[in-house]
């Protein structure tokens, strides 16, 4: 059966395991809280189901608790920051609160990160930016076995790349449009494999470059030692996107793209551009206050397509499913709770 457990006590179990491979009570709550936050969000892919992960992580010395960000350029509107390989949930943060603070005095700021350990739901650090009232938009690449494959291509040659955008929107819930460039994250195949699910089909191919709705291929180690791959979103446009994020989120800001063979390192390193702008500083305010809620209901103004109630936007889904899990709680599957309990043992912590 699977284990359900409220935000709460699954947030302190999580936390408790990370403390445990060294991270600070401070840290593993934060890291743990933003886990949770993605599970409760309906993104189990970057929820406590990355936990494992990060253990043999932090084992095999890839990731380093307790770690900051550092900042490797200040100049003007423009901020370089190296993540030191530490927590993406808590470095991460700390170059957004830093370039939040710059674009409000600026108007403006252009954030680089490099070499954060894995950042999770990118979303996270667009609410921390429209809660501010400023938009923000990211390009993401990942730096771990390849899982996605280019346009044309038969095998992974880049990760699921996520791009990012925030946008706030006068006395309304904020538009957050976050997504990976692959027709789905890696971590939703690990779900799906997970459970025992398959996956839609022109969503991977596998070992060979063939279509499958096999989720495995992108998870185990197939018949003939390799691995298949995901397919990029919306044909060339996707693949297209995904390139564009390991350039400016990998290339521009040093943290470096992948080019070389895979291995089976469990750390997973994101290189993050980030654009921030405060409206208010750029003389925009009102107009775009205006003119952003009158598309808005100029959308919703139009008729349903047949079987959905009406359009939806960016970010909703997330703020429904949190307000419905915070009720029920949140499951975890069978699978990924016994790997979690795994992990758990590596470090001391009994089950």
């Amino acid at each position: 059966m699977p284990t359900t457990l409220s935000p709460q006590d699954l947030q302190s179990r999580v936390a408790t395991i990370l403390h445990a491979a060294g991270s600070s009570p401070a840290e593993a709550e934060a890291v743990a809280s933003n886990l949770v936050l993605a599970n409760l969000s309906g993104h189990d892919s970057h929820g406590v189901g990355m936990v494992p992960r990060y253990i043999d992580a932090v084992l095999e010395g890839g990731l380093v608790p307790n770690t900051a960000a550092s900042v490797s350029l200040d100049a003007g509107s423009l901020l370089a920051m190296d993540g030191n390989r530490g927590y993406g949930q808590v470095v991460g943060a700390q170059a957004m609160e830093r370039a939040i603070g710059k674009a409000k005095d600026l108007g403006s700021c252009v954030l680089s990160l490099s070499r954060s350990h894995h950042l999770g739901r990118i979303g996270h650090f667009a609410e921390m930016a429209v809660a501010q009232g400023l938009v923000s938009i990211h390009f993401v690449n990942v730096l771990s076995r390849p899982v996605v494959a280019a346009w044309h291509g038969g095998d992974g040659r880049f990760g699921t790349n996520p791009c990012c955008i925030g946008v706030p929107l006068e006395g309304r819930e904020p538009f957050v449009l976050d997504f990976a460039t692959s027709r789905v994250a890696q971590g939703k195949m690990r779900v799906a494999h997970n459970e025992g699910k398959q996956a839609e089909p022109g969503t991977l191919i596998d070992e060979d470059g063939r279509p499958t709705n096999d989720p495995g291929v992108v998870v185990v180690a197939q018949s003939k030692g390799g691995y298949g791959a995901l397919r990029a979103f919306g044909e060339h446009k996707g693949s297209g996107l995904a390139i564009a994020c390991e350039l400016l989120g990998g290339a521009l800001t040093g943290g470096g793209t992948w080019h070389r063979a895979p291995d089976h390192k469990r750390s997973v390193y994101n290189g993050m551009l980030a654009i921030v702008i405060d409206p208010r500083k750029l003389g925009t305010a009102d107009a775009f206050a205006q003119e952003a809620l009158a598309f808005v209901d100029w959308l919703r103004e139009g008729k349903p397509a047949p079987g959905t109630d009406g359009v939806r936007l960016a970010g909703e889904p997330e703020r429904q499913a949190r307000a419905e899990r915070a009720k029920s709680g949140i499951v975890v599957d069978d699978t990924t709770w016994a790997e979690i309990t795994a992990a758990g043992r590596k470090v001391g912590v009994a089950a």
